[in-house]
């Protein structure tokens, strides 16, 4: 799970002709609505394609694109960074296709990773998240090829991502909740569901490990991520500071202080 969800639908629904080239074969009504749909697929900045995608919703609110096109707004607005428009954006998602697994996978993320432990409302956030990951491992069990020139090799990798990031928002649910060892083995599940294992996963982990005072699986896990090559210089920078953090707890016998955040970035192979 190199790659955030939102980062890997974009790849894979901005290529040349994906507008006319939907699983179920949308069609445009008018010249005018392609322009409109073209428009999305040649903008080449983040607040460009929102704003054509905002401008197919508005003038053509019958648009048999409207799924791809939301579910698109939602994964742009993400890797933008702009948490409070994409949870708008997948929302309407579900409004349209309650099974949207993309969506629900984007609202687990941000709901997990937006609670923290003395939020007045942390248990409905946290429930929250809860329900879309899920909801998404649910649909994703009888999910179809969202574009037909997928090949079998490369749905069955981005179903395994998607599993896996399930599981990863599962997992922060439960690191939240202080369920250190529910933490540990969601994360576990993500990292093994995942096509190739995501090195943030696995600092994760170590976290997870090392608040149960599980310090040595803690500091194995962490050579793992140090010993990658090419590893992101965010992740790796985490990495080492809890591997300093944990050591020191384990030779004194204290408990380790609340562990760094493990950035959501997209990593390196």
């Amino acid at each position: 799970m190199n790659k955030t969800i939102a980062t890997v639908l974009l790849a894979v629904t901005c290529g040349t002709g994906l507008l006319m080239a939907q699983a179920k074969a949308p069609a445009p009504k008018s010249q005018k609505e392609v322009d409109a749909l073209m428009a999305i697929q040649n903008a080449t900045t983040p607040d460009a394609r929102l704003a054509a995608i905002d401008n197919l919703l508005t003038k053509f609110a019958d648009t048999e694109f409207k799924v791809f096109a939301l579910n698109m707004a939602a994964a742009t607005a993400q890797v933008k960074g702009d948490t409070d428009k994409m949870i708008i954006y997948a929302e309407r998602t579900l409004e349209v296709d309650p099974k949207s697994y993309a969506a629900m996978l984007m609202l687990a993320q941000a709901w997990a990773a937006r609670t923290k432990e003395f939020d007045l409302d942390k248990e409905e956030k946290l429930a929250r998240a809860e329900k879309y990951a899920k909801d998404s491992l649910t649909s994703l069990q009888t999910a179809e090829k969202f574009r037909p020139d997928i090949t079998d090799e490369q749905w069955a990798a981005y179903k395994k991502d998607s599993i896996a990031q399930a599981h990863e928002a599962l997992g922060s649910v439960a690191l939240t909740r202080k369920k250190y060892d529910v933490a540990a083995t969601e994360y576990k599940i993500a990292l093994e569901s995942a096509s190739s294992p995501d090195p943030a996963t696995m600092v994760r982990l170590a976290s997870a490990y090392s608040q149960s005072g599980k310090h040595d699986d803690a500091l194995a896990q962490l050579d793992k991520v140090l010993a990658i090559p090419d590893v992101n210089p965010q992740v790796k920078q985490v990495a080492q500071a809890e591997k300093t953090r944990i050591a020191a707890a384990k030779g004194s016998g204290a408990k380790p202080a609340a562990p760094a955040t493990v950035p959501q970035v997209e990593i390196k192979k």
